[in-house]
């Protein structure tokens, strides 16, 4: 049966992260830190859980299973595993320095897709900034010489963030999230990472944190970012919204949205949605009956789930295919 599926996050406490995502967000946890909420994920590291209606306590990527392709829709048929990681990301400190692979990098060395993502700013402390690229384009040899001299951040490009930025993050590009800054993250289903600088901190075992060089100098870009998300999305059907289109590229399309009264949309047979609540509170009406949501929560709407309305006032973040 399809219906809108409130879901349940599994949670991460790297210890980079804070308590704003138990504190403001109502992820319920006995963890000492929650650094991110993996709101929407069918991942070997982590599956989100339908919390709602008749699969209730299944794991979405059981029940996509057993509903088949239809329950995501043509435009993800293209994927040989479900395509999509949705996170909310609490960088109570510097995350470490990273680069992600491509899909065919990836694939070989790590047996899963590349990261391509996509970065929405839920909030930001005065002052926050991330790191997204270089400032201009160096060498391997300098790289590698710079990791070991320790000197890397002296050419990496920081930018100024604030609530509301957008960042497209290509595989391949070094990035990485500073402290105070709160993320959306949207990005393909991998959980590979190739750190490149932590900062000489060490983990739960009182070890420095392994660095990965060898595998980012094959799938860095040692140049400015220059890659960006098309500007032009496809026809979508909203009504009552105010929309702001976030990125649309060949793993996903992503709209911000505001809602004041009344908002219509329709989850179509291209691609289900899956919407993050960051504000406010919300009825979704369905033909299979309402669901209340609200800050902090996800709901995912399988594709061909027809039209839905939304009643109240609230901010979110729809992802699709």
């Amino acid at each position: 049966m399809k219906y809108p599926m409130k879901l349940i996050a599994p949670l991460k406490d790297y210890l980079w992260g804070g308590m704003r995502l138990r504190d403001e967000y109502g992820k319920e946890t006995q963890l000492m830190k929650v650094a991110e909420s993996w709101e929407l994920a069918c991942h070997r590291d982590g599956k989100s859980v339908i919390a709602n209606g008749a699969a209730a306590g299944q794991t979405l990527a059981d029940w996509i299973a057993t509903e088949g392709q239809d329950a995501l829709g043509r435009n993800a048929a293209r994927f040989s595993y479900f395509p999509l990681l949705i996170k909310l990301i609490d960088a109570h400190d510097d995350l470490s320095v990273q680069v992600h692979p491509d899909d065919n990098y990836a694939m070989q060395a790590e047996g899963e897709y590349g990261k391509t993502e996509l970065w929405y700013v839920v909030d930001a402390a005065a002052g926050a900034e991330l790191l997204y690229g270089f400032q201009h384009e160096i060498t391997k040899e300098e790289f590698r010489r710079r990791i070991e001299e320790g000197t890397l951040l002296d050419v990496v490009r920081r930018v100024p963030v604030k609530k509301g930025d957008v960042f497209f993050i290509p595989a391949g590009t070094l990035h990485a999230i500073g402290k105070g800054i709160l993320i959306c993250e949207i990005q393909q289903n991998s959980n590979t990472t190739y750190r490149i600088y932590d900062y000489g901190r060490v983990g739960t075992d009182g070890k420095l944190r392994d660095l990965h060089i060898d595998k980012a100098l094959d799938v860095v870009r040692l140049a400015p970012v220059t890659q960006r998300a098309a500007s032009s999305p496809p026809i979508d059907i909203f009504s009552g919204a105010e929309v702001r289109l976030l990125a649309a590229c060949d793993y996903f399309t992503v709209y911000h949205l505001s809602v004041a009264g009344k908002c219509s949309l329709t989850a179509g047979t291209d691609s289900f949605h899956a919407l993050t609540v960051l504000d406010g509170s919300l009825i979704l009406r369905a033909e299979t009956g309402d669901l209340h949501i609200q800050k902090g929560e996800s709901v995912f709407l399988p594709a061909g789930l027809g039209r839905y309305e939304m009643y109240g006032n609230g901010e979110l973040i729809l992802s699709k295919i």
